[in-house]
């Protein structure tokens, strides 16, 4: 809708016009004009993260349905005309007019912010979506949109572009979805479908993968709900299917399928008032922690409450069950929350209304409700009780784990100890493998991670010493994926880079130490490289991911070849780029002669060659190292790093085929 100036005869003033500010400059955007005029403030950017923020909105409104009980199918089709549309088979969004309104209930909520059964508390008691405004949001950022809801054996449509409405909401008889069978017999439910704004959007083109990983999380969440995707835009269809029937048991039970568990999934779920509880847990043989939470379907990546609340009654439940068997003797013997996050598989999902869901920040990555935390504690801690009662055996093989990861803890202290004695873990003592930046500021400083001590040299001579730091590591390290945490303060190399970050490990974490926000693991291109490359990304996943989450973890790129014509010198980065080097035509119509090197290592370039082509920011080409799917991510590094051999074998004789070998 067109926006509106509203302006009120100014009062005389002696100040001058140009500094003038009455209420002729304030303008008010009406309808969705805001969406469009600020659209990051509604889904968090315009770029590709934006873009897929869009489409999962439509997604979580047929997620409500369901939810609701009302529906048990969701499609996603993505269609060969650029446009896309998400079906459910609930109960179709109301078409009568509302009071007050004149128009139709469908119009007003695909043209009017915080319009919909959400926000009046009768149509949906739990929601998902970003900000509970998702249709006209994502109807605003639309070069075109087009809504059916089939009702009371009727069929509806409204066509809409750049959030006005094209078309008055009216009865039709044929259906514009695409012809397929399941979807032309459906009775009821809404279908919505549309064209991303290319001048809103710095990319129109969503990702299969992205759009998998969202229904997959989605259906774990949601039991029994049924998820179709499609991508028809190429000649040849992909599409995937997704059905839960165990909902966050058959999550845990997936996160740990490449693992050994030490007993059956445990699920508590118990509903106090509006707020239901669920969590899923289960132990594993390994070390590393994997635990999610949810409140309804928002992923809330940085915990909260409701999480706070989960660890507590965790450690609580654990310590009591040890008293009333034996184990601990007295409150010495008592274990810490750390103790009992080794090897913890744990999901923990809370519905509540969603008007009284309190988050911290716009992104919506943590719950601040005071009161949930408690809720929870008291639920988990209760049905904990109840478990270990009913399952005995569980009960002791938990508590062994628990127990061995506090004998870890308190020998990782003695070692930690042990060193801070002979120097220092934390603090001033650098190790002399060191060569420091003179840049204190840690948000302008960055260390080199560099493969073995010829390259190491290289890059401390090439270097900008003023805000460039260089650590070289000698050799493969030890294998952390494994590796009980005094292992890994008493590996040598280990223990220099953990000095040289700053910010300790294990319980002595302090984020706010880290020394440096771009560190920058940098290697040979060879098969050696590569797995010191991968060595040191396990230690950062298992022991430090904040560093990963926070965006501050990135793999240099050296160049693969030196491609020299008399005195004019490129670098090839890859070969498709050494064959556009070579492909170029030559000034004066002469053919010319390339002289090429194929570099194997970071120690044959010079240190004005390593500064040009990997270290200069002006030239270089870094690899942020980000994690977005992390039970995809956790399942890879168990494979890859872990101890069972079967799956590593698959994973090879699977994927050899793509192996570039340089024989």
């Amino acid at each position: 809708m067109p926006s509106k100036k509203q302006s009120l005869s100014p009062q005389k003033s002696t100040a001058s016009s140009q500094s003038e500010y009455s209420a002729k400059h304030i303008q008010v955007l009406e309808g969705l004009e805001p969406v469009r005029k600020r659209p990051g403030m509604y889904i968090g950017s315009t770029d590709v993260m934006g873009l897929h923020e869009t489409l999962r909105e439509l997604i979580d409104n047929a997620v409500d349905e369901a939810l609701g009980g009302f529906a048990k199918n969701v499609w996603i089709l993505l269609n060969k005309d650029g446009d896309t549309t998400v079906v459910d088979d609930g109960r179709g969004i109301p078409v009568d007019n509302m009071k007050g309104f004149r128009k139709s209930a469908l119009e007003i909520v695909m043209t009017k912010l915080h319009a919909g059964g959400k926000f009046g508390g009768s149509a949906y008691k739990v929601s998902g979506g970003l900000h509970g405004v998702g249709a006209s949001v994502v109807n605003a950022l639309s070069k075109s949109m087009w809504v059916e809801v089939r009702r009371n054996n009727k069929l509806f449509r409204q066509t809409y572009e750049r959030g006005i409405p094209t078309s008055k909401v009216k009865e039709v008889s044929v259906s514009l979805l695409p012809k397929k069978m399941f979807l032309e017999s459906l009775s009821t439910g809404t279908t919505a479908t549309f064209v991303p704004d290319d001048t809103i959007f710095s990319t129109t083109k969503f990702e299969f993968e992205t759009i998998k990983k969202t229904i997959r999380e989605r259906a774990y969440l949601v039991p029994a709900l049924y998820f179709h995707l499609y991508d028809m835009r190429d000649d040849q269809t992909q599409e995937v299917h997704y059905y839960f029937e165990g909902g966050i048991q058959s999550l845990v039970e997936k996160i740990n399928e490449n693992k050994i568990d030490l007993h059956k999934t445990v699920f508590i779920r118990k509903k106090e008032g509006d707020v239901e509880v669920e969590v899923a847990l289960q132990y594993n043989d390994g070390y590393a922690e994997n635990v999610e939470s949810y409140v309804n379907v928002i992923n809330t990546v940085n915990g909260g409450t409701h999480l706070t609340g989960f660890r507590m009654a965790l450690t609580r439940a654990i310590n009591d069950y040890g008293k009333k068997i034996g184990s601990l003797k007295d409150e010495e013997d008592s274990i810490v929350g750390d103790d009992t996050r080794e090897g913890l598989t744990a999901v923990l999902f809370v519905k509540m209304p969603q008007d009284k869901i309190q988050f911290e920040g716009q992104t919506k990555g943590k719950l601040g409700n005071s009161e949930i935390q408690p809720l929870v504690q008291q639920i988990v801690k209760e049905g904990l009780g109840v478990y270990f009662e009913e399952n005995p055996s569980d009960g002791r093989r938990i508590l062994e784990k628990v127990y061995l990861a506090a004998r870890a803890r308190l020998a990782a202290k003695a070692a930690r100890e042990a060193i801070l004695r002979k120097g220092a873990l934390e603090g001033s003592s650098l190790p002399g493998k060191l060569a420091d930046c003179q840049e204190k500021n840690p948000s302008a400083s960055e260390l080199y991670i560099v493969e073995g001590d010829s390259a190491g040299g290289s890059a401390k001579m090439g270097r900008d010493r003023k805000f460039q730091a260089i650590l070289p590591i000698g050799g493969k390290i030890l294998n952390t994926e494994r590796a009980r945490l005094d292992k890994i303060i008493e590996f040598e190399e280990l223990k220099n880079l953990i000095i040289a970050l700053g910010m300790g490990i294990g319980e002595s974490i302090n984020f706010e130490k880290l020394r440096y926000h771009r560190i920058i693991i940098m290697t040979d291109a060879d098969v050696d490289g590569e797995h010191i490359e991968t060595l040191i990304l396990t230690f950062f996943y298992r022991h430090l991911p904040e560093i990963i989450k926070n965006g501050f973890l990135y793999i240099a790129q050296p160049p693969l070849y030196k491609i020299q014509s008399g005195k004019t010198i490129n670098y090839a980065y890859s070969d498709a780029e050494k064959e556009r080097i070579l492909a170029k035509p030559a000034a004066g119509s002469k053919t010319p002669t390339f002289s090429i090197q194929r570099y194997k290592g970071l120690g044959e370039m010079n240190p004005e060659q390593l500064w040009e082509t990997t270290m200069n920011p002006n030239n270089r080409v870094l690899k942020q190292i980000t994690i977005e799917d992390a039970e995809e991510t956790d399942a890879v590094f168990t494979m890859l790093m872990g101890d069972d051999v079967p799956p590593r074998k698959h994973f090879i004789q699977t994927n050899a085929k793509q192996a570039i070998l340089d024989v």
